[in-house]
């Protein structure tokens, strides 16, 4: 069978391929593994909007409860919200329900250890091991050493007490934020306004399911539209679980994750504050990113896609800045998860700073012309090692010579593969993105 564990947890249909039953088996196994050098283990739970987070919720919680372990209850909460209080709290572990920017029909279960780190392979793969096997290395409690349920009630003041400290007042400012009917609906006005940022909230009215319903950070055309129409300073999208950011300028023009990152990086390191002067990226990276990094004199270290792997080279390298062009940006001296309210904290203290508007900041650095499109397909670890495929890329990287590249990767947590192209001629790239993503296609049936 496919690994359970994807690059950001377990993730698939809720109710069809993430089923109770399974939320049950995890929740028992993590808090097995994760609790063994606990005598009483306590583990912290917290979750999106997303319509199927109770009935998955209700499961986790019964696999944790049954193993002796006791559930501190957050309810709607980010993911770096659920990530602090893992860290801060004498829990366990912690554990996500979310399927981040995915569309309502998915949804997802992530850990974070005791530290509020993502789990490394070995461990989720310990974890796997229990799940998919019937062995119950355990014993089963009964009586007064069955788990209970504790309820957190000052939660979200934790975590906005928390990113308030990260900055000064920010009066002034004035953003439109659009919180994709997900997480953030709730902590994400709040915290800005109570820093004297003037707010106008969009999608911020979650149903369970209108989560990134043509909004929020991978549907920021109305977040454009909303900029434009109240004159705002800069606009604000976040994703389903509030662990991505990306942004609009005042002019209305959308700006990746690899424009923050540069935007904090030259703030970081014109205050001597940049560690290792480096800065950590993955191979989605625009080209121009690095062009302008370099041209600042900061080291660039590069690692596969995927927040996680990121992390990892943050930790290996003593770097405290990193992210993906996706807008999970990791400052790893506040945080150990990509956290999109954070990211936009720290980019409008650096608007406040320089009084400058955000698109002369991001002129910083020339983007490139990149092409990214998606293959949705049956097979797609089969796919990747298809000899079509691979004689397809090797064609498309003869056609760029050296003055471009391409990149096809699966992706870690949707039946999808990704091609990026990137190079000089905007209309050639999309042909030949084009040409990788129909021979996919046909490889595929």
């Amino acid at each position: 069978m496919n690994r359970l564990f994807g690059t950001d947890g377990v993730r698939g249909v809720a109710n069809s391929q993430l089923t109770p039953d399974l939320a049950f088996r995890l929740g028992q196994a993590g808090a097995f593994v994760l609790s063994k050098e606990h005598p009483h283990p306590r583990i912290i739970i917290g979750k999106d909007t997303r319509i199927s987070g109770d009935m998955l919720e209700a499961a986790l919680i019964s696999g944790i409860c049954s193993v002796g372990a006791d559930v501190l209850r957050v309810g709607v909460l980010p993911t770096p919200g659920i990530a602090l209080l893992t860290r801060t709290l004498d829990v366990s572990a912690g554990v996500v329900i979310s399927a981040s920017h995915n569309p309502v029909q998915d949804n997802g279960i992530k850990f974070f250890d005791s530290t509020g780190y993502k789990l490394p392979d070995a461990v989720e793969d310990e974890i796997e091991r229990i799940v998919v096997s019937t062995e119950k290395p355990w014993q089963t409690p009964i009586g007064g050493e069955i788990g209970r349920v504790i309820d957190v009630t000052d939660a979200e003041s934790r975590y906005k007490d928390f990113l308030k400290s990260t900055v000064g007042r920010l009066d002034g400012i004035k953003v439109v934020l659009d919180c994709a009917n997900g997480a953030a609906s709730f902590v994400g006005p709040k915290v800005l306004q109570e820093i004297g940022v003037e707010v106008i909230s969009i999608c911020n009215t979650p149903d369970g399911v209108n989560i990134n319903a043509a909004c929020g950070s991978t549907h920021p055309e109305r977040l454009q539209k909303a900029v434009l129409e109240h004159g705002a300073d800069l606009g604000l999208a976040m994703d389903g679980d509030a662990d991505r950011l990306i942004v609009v300028d005042e002019q209305g023009t959308i700006l990746d994750g690899d424009f923050i990152i540069l935007i904090c990086a030259l703030a970081q390191k014109s205050k001597e504050k940049l560690a290792q002067n480096a800065v950590v990226v993955t191979v989605m990276s625009n080209l121009g990113l690095h062009l302008a990094l370099k041209g600042a004199g900061i080291q660039i270290y590069e690692t596969q896609v995927g927040d996680r792997y990121v992390m990892e080279e943050l930790i290996r390298t003593g770097a405290q800045l990193g992210g993906e062009q996706s807008g999970h940006i990791i400052f790893l001296d506040n945080n150990t998860t990509g956290d999109g309210l954070l990211t936009a904290l720290q980019l409008l203290s650096v608007i406040k700073e320089r009084q400058l508007p955000l698109s002369a900041l991001a002129s910083q650095m020339q983007r490139l012309p990149q092409v990214l499109l998606n293959a949705r397909v049956q097979h797609k670890e089969r796919l990747m090692k298809d000899a079509r495929v691979l004689a397809k890329v090797y064609e498309v990287k003869e056609i760029l010579n050296g003055q471009g590249r391409v990149l096809v990767r699966p992706s870690g947590t949707e039946s999808l593969i990704r091609v990026m192209v990137e190079g000089l001629d905007q209309q050639k790239l999309k042909e030949l993105a084009q040409e990788v993503i129909d021979t996919i296609m046909q490889c595929d049936e």
